[in-house]
Parts: C-alpha cells; structure tokens; sequence
C-alpha cells in the first residue's frame, strides 16, 4: 500500500548566541502547526548532548496538508528569521516500513 503521508525531519543547529530565541521561535511553531487539518503530529525535540542543535518531527495527511504549512502565516514568520538564527537540513522521508 503506498502512503499518502508526508514526513519531514528537520535538523536545526542554533547559531553561536542564538540558542533560546531558536528555541522559543521553534515552540511557536508546535501549537498553531499543530492546529492544520493536514497536520498529524508535530513534534520538537533538542538533541541530549548538544542543546544548541533541535529536530523537528512533523507528518501530514498528504503533500496538501504539507503545501498549506508551508504556506501558513506562522511558517512565513518562521522563514523570515530563522536564517538569523541556525543551520537548518530539512529531510523529507519516503516511507518504507512503517506503521
């Protein structure tokens, strides 16, 4: 069966000062990215060892429900700053085993 979902791994690394303004403009993303019809979970995680550097774990229903993110307000602002502020790899996912 071929999944409809998209997956998005983000991996973002802080920039030398910047860690709490990261860390507060990735935790105004969690609510309202959360509330999108397409979004499935949206997760944010800061990395044990190195608390400089965060992941963000996101799923949507489908590329539409992944397009209308990207094209939200709150991403908007999130792509307007976040160069100031970290490095960031994004790693879309293909599923192959999952459940």
């Amino acid at each position: 069966m071929t999944s409809t979902q998209v997956k998005v791994v983000a991996i973002l690394t802080a920039k030398t000062g910047k860690e709490r303004e990261l860390e507060q403009l990735l935790r105004s993303m969690t609510g309202p990215s959360r509330a999108e019809p397409g979004n499935i979970h949206y997760n944010l995680w800061r990395v044990r060892e190195r608390p400089d550097e965060f992941v963000i774990d996101e799923l949507y229903v489908d590329a539409e429900g992944a397009a209308a993110h990207r094209a939200s307000p709150h991403y908007q602002r999130y792509l307007g700053v976040i160069n100031d502020l970290a490095t960031r790899n994004p790693l879309p996912l293909e599923p192959l085993d999952t459940i």
